[in-house]
């Protein structure tokens, strides 16, 4: 691993020292205000380069190592019209560019950069992109990152464990489908399993930005379904001061109490920035379940930034600690009482009607039980760039290490049963070649190094591997008048090994133990060794026929080698109580996508549809194993035998918006959202032996519709300013088509919430922002309700329940306060 880093570092020295040094460059620096009063938050970008910015509480604003020439700069700000500036740049001068903006209620025009080479508009880029800024995501409560994205995307969804256990799913598709980035790195956390969200601190997230489909080239093979890259807040206070902010948000439905902190300082050519946020609940609850026994975690988040930006090159370096406790329901209960139990025997002693009733007080608790998991994600990084002319050449080197331990024998409450540490070294080269008769192009190459080790522990779903990865881009952009063209091809290749795994029985514990070779035992896990290979290509274009009205399409073939859990399961998963069995012979998935949108920008309203149909070559799913005679394989007692299988699928659906922003009342907005995805099992053996059960794939969302009035107040009154009050509704439809072979999922009744939120900005007498309150009340009528993707409405015991209901339902009516305070 070191010869590769070794490799990429002195390629990216000799590309640097080849760089002509006459190049001429000057900056930019400026101010963004609306009505006399400096903007936060503002993104100024040069478009078809990746030089970009955010603005200060003072509204300003400092872009270096600008080419010498003419530019546009683009502002850009939820709640404003986006605004173009051209201007001139001297060699070695310092120009100025000061920008009112005008309030608007779109939020279609948002800039991105995103699943792209250099930096883009929505409305320009022929991939769907959706973008969810810093105050949408404070107007919705939420637990995690991506809970917070999941209300402000169309699209996209989440399959849940709980209230702080999320798995982002893009039309119906997750898991390894979906790429997860932070600041552009691979997030790379065991990612594959159900038990555990994102490693990420949603304190320290400025931005969320998210392609739906396989149409992203530049960050590496699995992105079948599309991309999420989330990113961290950057220093943008004034010069030599340090600045900062402190949240504190509260939750009724949990007691969940999130406090964070956080510090930037800027001086000269260097910034700086640390966050330090935690989060502790005890069990959610609902009106039919009470309080859920089991899901009650415990987080501690630390990040740091340093950086150096000069005229032509930049620095930065981050680092990221996380660390959850994280409580894991299994959903035993009293079979008449229907109370929670818990478990104190082992498997060979436990008995489940004879478990113990789970006390008021246990219920309560913020303490994490002895049956747990604990999480740690270290995190540490650098991004550098080396700017000459139009010229671009950028690297980013990573180092991360996931350890991940459920603890869930109740007679030795310290011995892990599941203890992982996967460690991921990442690597990144791009270059961004000039500019030819408006062709912009972007070669690049990355790749990571991976192996996962099994630590002391008694059980062994997968086996201790070892994965390196290297792919290699094109991409290319050009306008021709009203139509954008944008397109590239991609290739990757991926080793997947391991050597002979053997378990045996630990004599001093009873459990059982990874042991050496022995002629005595079969290995659990035989040697493994193979090369994946694939490509993938894009290919899209908007046609402007006005400003007020765009046309894209895009067709994109995605790759995704198998995983490990894919291919080499042999054992039991404690946490979800499920033996899950791999297949050494799967090939890779490859899938085709067709995107097809229409968006519309009016006076009054702004309205998008896009349409989609995705077919997967060799989907990889679940299916129940059965032996010769019909029966279930029970290999571990108590616990469902499931394999890994392989055939064609289809998924298709749709996602609109409808946004009214009246001009003759700026205040009101109303906005609405549709999506809905169908996917569909093209296995014909198993519609053949099936039928009707086995037509629809598994984790597929219902139809989802929302809708929301605002209410703004256009004129601050003393002391407050930006007050608002909003009302919606999120309806999801019945599921009717779900994968029913093996009653693996069942139907799911439809169901309505309603949700209602206010909140205000606190400033001084000089209209300086002093305080930040988000007031949110949500499912305000407690509807009981299970969500189709919640992996707790199957965690049951009895097949008939004393009340009728089975599984556990999602959280109930909860009440939300959070107060940010700048200084």
């Amino acid at each position: 691993m070191q010869t590769v880093y070794f490799f990429f570092l002195t390629a990216f020295m000799l590309i640097i020292s080849q760089l002509e040094a006459v190049a001429q460059t000057g900056a930019i620096k400026g101010r963004v205000t609306a009505a006399g009063q400096p903007l936060e938050f503002v993104t100024v970008v040069v478009p078809g380069s990746t030089l970009g910015v955010t603005t200060a509480r003072n509204g300003e604003f400092a872009l270096a190592g600008i080419p010498a020439g003419s530019h546009e700069l683009v502002f850009s700000f939820l709640g404003y019209e986006t605004s173009r500036l051209s201007l001139t740049v001297a060699d070695g001068q310092t120009a100025e560019a000061n920008v009112k903006l005008q309030p608007t209620t779109s939020r279609l025009k948002e800039v991105v950069v995103t699943g792209v080479s250099r930096s883009t508009e929505v409305r320009k880029s022929p991939v769907p992109i959706a973008v969810l800024s810093k105050r949408q995501m404070n107007l919705n409560s939420n637990s995690n990152i991506v809970d917070a994205a999941v209300k402000g995307v169309p699209g996209l969804s989440a399959v849940t464990t709980g209230p702080n256990i999320s798995k982002p799913f893009i039309r119906g598709l997750g898991y390894n489908r979906v790429l997860t980035l932070y600041n552009g790195l691979r997030q790379e956390g065991q990612q594959w399993g159900d038990e555990h969200g994102l490693e990420v601190d949603q304190y320290d997230i400025d931005r969320v930005e998210v392609v739906k489909g396989p149409a992203s080239l530049i960050y590496g093979s699995d992105a079948v379904a599309g991309v999420i890259n989330l990113l961290p807040a950057t220093p943008n206070g004034p010069e030599g001061a340090v600045v900062g902010d402190a949240v504190a948000e509260y939750h009724s439905n949990n007691g969940m109490v999130g406090t964070s902190a956080g510090l930037s300082y800027r001086k000269r050519d260097w910034q700086y920035a640390f966050r330090a946020s935690q989060k502790t609940a005890a069990n959610y609850q609902n009106r039919v379940d009470g309080r859920v026994y089991g899901t009650a975690f415990r987080e501690l988040m630390l990040s740091g930034m340093a950086g150096i930006t000069k005229d032509r090159w930049f620095s930065h370096w981050y680092t990221t600690l996380y660390d959850n406790r994280q409580e894991i329901p299994d959903g035993s209960r009293d079979s008449l009482s229907r109370r929670f139990t818990k478990q104190i025997f082992e498997l060979d002693r436990d008995n489940l009607t004879q478990r113990p009733v789970v006390t008021e007080d246990g219920l309560r608790s913020y303490s994490i039980g002895a049956l747990h998991q604990r999480i740690q994600h270290y995190r540490l990084f650098t991004r550098s760039q080396v700017r000459l002319g139009q010229q671009e050449l950028t690297a980013l080197l990573g180092a991360q290490q996931n350890v991940r331990r459920e603890f869930n024998h109740p007679t030795a409450p310290q011995q892990a049963g599941l203890y992982v540490a996967l460690t991921t070294f990442n690597y990144d080269l791009r270059y961004s070649l000039p500019s030819w008769q408006g062709l912009e192009t972007t070669l690049g190459a990355n790749g990571m190094y991976q192996r996962n080790r099994t630590r002391d522990a008694t059980d062994f779903p997968i086996p201790s591997y070892a994965l390196f990865d290297a792919g290699g881009y094109v991409f290319l952009k050009r306008a021709f008048g009203k139509l954008d063209l944008s397109g590239g091809l991609r290739y990757d290749a991926r080793t997947l090994r391991w050597d002979a795994f053997f378990v045996g029985p630990n004599p001093a514990t009873g459990f059982a133990q990874r042991v050496g070779p022995s002629i005595d035992l079969a290995p659990q896990f035989p040697a493994f060794r193979k090369l994946y290979r694939g490509a993938s290509a894009s290919l899209g274009a908007t046609y402007n026929f006005s400003e007020q009205l765009l046309l894209k399409a895009n067709i994109a073939r995605g790759y995704r080698a198998p995983n490990i859990t894919e291919v080499g399961s042999n054992g039991l998963d404690p946490g979800a109580h499920i033996v899950y069995l791999g297949n050494r012979g799967f090939t890779p998935e490859f899938s085709l996508q067709e995107d097809l949108g229409l968006t519309t920008y009016r006076p009054n309203l702004d309205a998008s549809l896009e349409l989609f149909n995705n077919h997967i070559r060799n989907y990889i799913y679940q299916a129940k194993l059965y032996d010769a005679d019909g029966q279930p394989v029970v290999i571990v007692p108590g616990n469902t035998t499931y394999q890994y299988k392989q055939s064609a699928a289809r998924l298709y659906g749709l996602e609109a918006t409808i946004n009214l922003h009246p001009q003759s009342t700026r205040w009101l907005a109303f906005e609405n959202s549709l999506a809905l995805v169908n996917g569909l099992n093209k296995d014909h053996h198993l519609l053949e032996t099936n039928g009707r059960a086995a037509k629809y794939l598994p984790l597929i969302p219902p139809l989802h519709t929302r809708s929301e009035v605002r209410i703004t107040l256009a004129q601050p009154a003393k002391g407050l300013d930006k007050m608002y009050f909003r009302a919606g509704a999120e309806y999801y439809a019945a599921q009717n088509h779900f994968y029913a072979v093996d009653n693996t999922e069942t139907r799911t009744p439809g169901y309505v919430l309603l949700n209602a939120g206010a909140g205000t900005t606190f400033t001084n007498r000089q209209q300086v922002s002093v305080c930040q309150l988000f007031i949110q009340l949500d499912n305000i009528l407690d509807i009981a309700y299970q969500s189709h993707l919640n992996r707790l409405k199957y965690f049951e015991y009895y097949a008939v329940s004393a009340s009728g209901r089975r599984g556990i339902y999602n959280p109930g009516r909860n009440f939300s306060l959070k107060v940010i305070v700048p200084f």
